[in-house]
């Protein structure tokens, strides 16, 4: 395979230079005060976490370099349509914020499944530790894998397999060492750069085109709508506007990858502050990682493959040594994605499934032991999971990622809303939605992916409609159970403060402005 990047002598020291700082920042988290060291350190960071390291954290693990070489590819073929993936996202975060994050700091849980253990049972807790384990293992180590396998490969000269286990081993000793708090201060580090790179790549581009105006009037006007038309193949504004928040509530809510950040929060001000941050963020999601696609759209138009769209703009405006910063900012800001995923993995298998079902007596010791036995096994599984990846075919770089997710998200996104919203949700009920509901979500997705059913129906939609029965099921068949919740879920009552409120009201204003303006 030929590399889009040739690296210079100054590329690599650049890439040199900032490993040290890296490595530096990442050794001060993990080991540079020992004392009162628990198992809380590798998974929650002992509660330290303040908004600014959340919201990074937060943002950092959702918009890492593998969505951003998808978001190029997205920008490249359709404008800024995929940036409703980003920008729609501001109501499920709110939703976080203000529903999901008092009731999951009230209860002092750890873990996701361990707060559905206390509404619904210790088999409900077990069903949520394994469906976690289970679309952690998919979308975030699978997907992030491979397509950190695919951006690396453009660089080096190895095949896509040999780039996925490097991407793995060097994430998994990462997360072995250093655990939460080593993950989310490098983090704070790596997106700071990668914001400051990414606006310098796009400034430098738009330059070289002639301006903004000289953009816009280069690129098709449907290149700067949101909402497309029906008949889109790939972004029917009716999808995204009913599919995506069953995507978003799964995600931004209920993803233990994704809330860990807030579970690790000092306080509930700092989560919901760290949320809104994290929203703040997704703004600039669009001119950062969709923007450089619709660049390379009217800089290099005969591109024959999409996927390349970002690296192409990097080797055509940028000169050597700031393309060595790229390169190893994308890299490393991968590597603490996959870490993040990696550590959420032994998070909740080490405390819902070996210490609640295995051994409650384990001492500090042999949790942390065996959370990092878990890193090493979860990093195999995953291996295996992303080669299978490359092998679905029919949807673009972008979807591919959406569709996976479309199929993981309806049993958990519709059991959390009904646990957190109807007193009179049915055990039962929840435990089938996750048992055999999973079973018929990502079964249906697999024939979806075959070709075998509902061919030319957008995922969004399948996703909408799996969510519907799923919830259909559970209002009935807990309406028809007449088995009592035996629910041992306490938590404190926490009220807002007058501040969060104030920032988050400012943040919906902003949000529902650009939508107006882009559409």
């Amino acid at each position: 395979m030929k590399n889009l990047i040739e690296l210079t002598s100054l590329d690599i020291v650049v890439i040199v230079v900032y490993i040290v700082i890296l490595l530096g920042i990442a050794y001060r988290a993990s080991f540079g005060k020992k004392k009162n060291k628990k198992e809380g350190n590798l998974f929650l960071a002992n509660k330290s976490l303040g908004w600014f390291a959340i919201g990074l954290t937060m943002w950092g693990t959702n918009v890492g370099p593998s969505m951003l070489v998808a978001n190029a590819s997205s920008g490249y073929e359709s404008g800024i349509v995929a940036g409703n993936f980003s920008w729609y996202a501001f109501p499920l975060i709110c939703l976080l914020a203000f529903v999901f994050a008092p009731r999951y700091l009230g209860a002092q849980v750890m873990t996701l499944p361990e707060y559905m253990g206390k509404r619904f049972g210790d088999n409900t807790r077990s069903y949520i530790a394994w469906y976690t384990m289970l679309t952690i293992l998919i979308s975030w180590l699978g997907l992030t894998l491979f397509s950190g396998g695919v951006f690396m490969a453009q660089i080096l000269d190895f095949p896509l397999w040999a780039c996925i286990i490097i991407l793995v081993v060097v994430s998994a000793a990462f997360t072995m060492a250093g655990g939460l708090k080593a993950i989310a201060y490098t983090n704070v580090f790596q997106m700071l750069l990668l914001i400051a790179v990414s606006i310098l790549l796009a400034v430098m581009a738009i330059t070289k085109v002639g301006g903004i105006h000289s953009v816009i009037a280069q690129t098709p006007a449907r290149y700067w709508n949101l909402f497309q038309p029906l008949s889109d193949p790939d972004f029917p504004w009716l999808a995204i506007l009913i599919g995506y928040p069953i995507m978003g509530i799964w995600f931004w809510c209920t993803d233990q990858s994704m809330v860990q950040s807030v579970l690790g929060a000092k306080n509930l001000q700092q989560g919901q502050l760290g949320a809104n941050f994290c929203g703040w963020l997704k703004l600039i999601d669009i001119p950062l990682f969709i923007l450089p696609g619709v660049l390379c759209f009217i800089l290099i138009p005969n591109l024959q493959n999409s996927t390349d769209a970002y690296l192409q703009l990097v080797k055509l405006v940028f000169p050597p040594g700031l393309i060595g910063m790229v390169i190893v900012v994308m890299t490393a800001a991968l590597v603490s994605t996959i870490g993040a995923a990696l550590n959420s993995l032994s998070t909740v298998f080490t405390m819902d499934i070996y210490v609640k079902k295995m051994k409650s007596e384990a001492t500090d010791k042999e949790i942390t032991a065996i959370g990092r036995v878990v890193v090493l096994i979860g990093a195999v599984i995953s291996v295996f999971l992303a080669i299978g990846i490359t092998f679905i075919q029919g949807l673009s770089f972008f979807n591919i990622f959406q569709s996976v997710l479309g199929f993981i998200a309806p049993p958990m996104a519709v059991s959390f809303l009904c646990a957190v919203f109807w007193k009179k949700t049915s055990t039962r009920a929840i435990n089938l939605a996750l048992t055999v509901g999973t079973i018929f979500s990502i079964g249906t997705g697999v024939l979806y992916y075959c070709g075998i059913i509902f061919q030319g129906l957008h995922y969004l939609y399948l996703s909408f409609f799996i969510f519907i029965i799923l919830a259909c099921f559970i209002g009935v068949f807990s309406l028809a159970d007449k088995s009592p919740v035996n629910s041992s879920l306490e938590y404190k009552i926490m009220k807002t403060d007058r501040n969060v409120k104030l920032v988050w009201g400012l943040l919906i204003i902003v949000m529902v402005s650009v939508y107006i303006f882009f559409n």
